[in-house]
């Protein structure tokens, strides 16, 4: 980078003190949190990673030094809610994940409904004889969160899961994003997200054994 383009010295001190002041404010909404999903501290934390980022940049342009901070990515946290003010339409974005564990249970259950909405308890097209039809016989029978609460009822075992809250000026015309329902999302106009996995358990066991370690350690001292 060339002298004419680097930041000044002002610059970085300025990015420097947004970062004091971001750090401030996630405090700040931590300590008056009202609950664990509280969408204020995602949303100072947001702020304060991307005030951060900026900080490291300019640090590294300006000294080619970095700071020890490990910076979100776009993969990892949402950008800054940029989105309405005083949104009049909101969009719920859910994704759940599921093993099927169980076909032969998957495919009773299936044509137990089947061979309820039937006299004679046989379909012509006999839908819940592949896991495919079962499938399409469960979730048309049942609502999704009947199912994620059933699931092993059903054969299945649970993944990941997510769900996005986006906002909107007006709501879409009827219709309008049916043929691509998950395509087009700005992650800016996400006003809040909670997302269940096993990856975070298996962070918490790790840390529980990394203590449990130095619990024995300090033992033998």
């Amino acid at each position: 980078m060339s002298d004419a383009a680097q930041p000044t010295a002002a610059e970085v001190r300025a990015a420097a003190e947004a970062v004091k002041t971001a750090l401030d404010r996630h405090l700040a909404a931590i300590e008056r949190r009202s609950g664990e999903d509280d969408p204020a501290v995602s949303e100072a934390f947001n702020q304060l990673a991307a005030a951060a980022e900026a900080y490291d940049e300019l640090l590294y342009d300006r000294y080619d030094e970095v700071t020890p901070f490990e910076i979100p990515s776009a993969e990892e946290a949402l950008p800054p809610y940029a989105g309405p003010e005083e949104p009049n339409a909101i969009s719920v974005l859910i994704r759940r994940d599921y093993t099927v564990a169980e076909p032969q249970r998957l495919l009773a259950q299936a044509q137990r409904v089947e061979a309820a909405e039937y006299d004679d308890g046989v379909d012509a097209d006999d839908a819940a004889g592949t896991v495919p039809g079962a499938l399409g016989v469960l979730f048309g029978e049942f609502e999704p969160d009947e199912i994620a609460s059933r699931h092993k009822e059903f054969g299945l075992e649970e993944g990941d899961s997510t769900l996005w809250v986006t906002a909107a000026e007006e709501p879409p015309e009827a219709g309008e994003w049916l043929e691509s329902p998950f395509e087009h999302i700005d992650p800016q106009t996400v006003v809040c997200r909670f997302d269940v996995s096993a990856v975070f358990d298996d962070e918490e066991d790790s840390d529980g054994e990394d203590d449990e370690e130095l619990e024995t350690l300090d033992a033998e001292k």
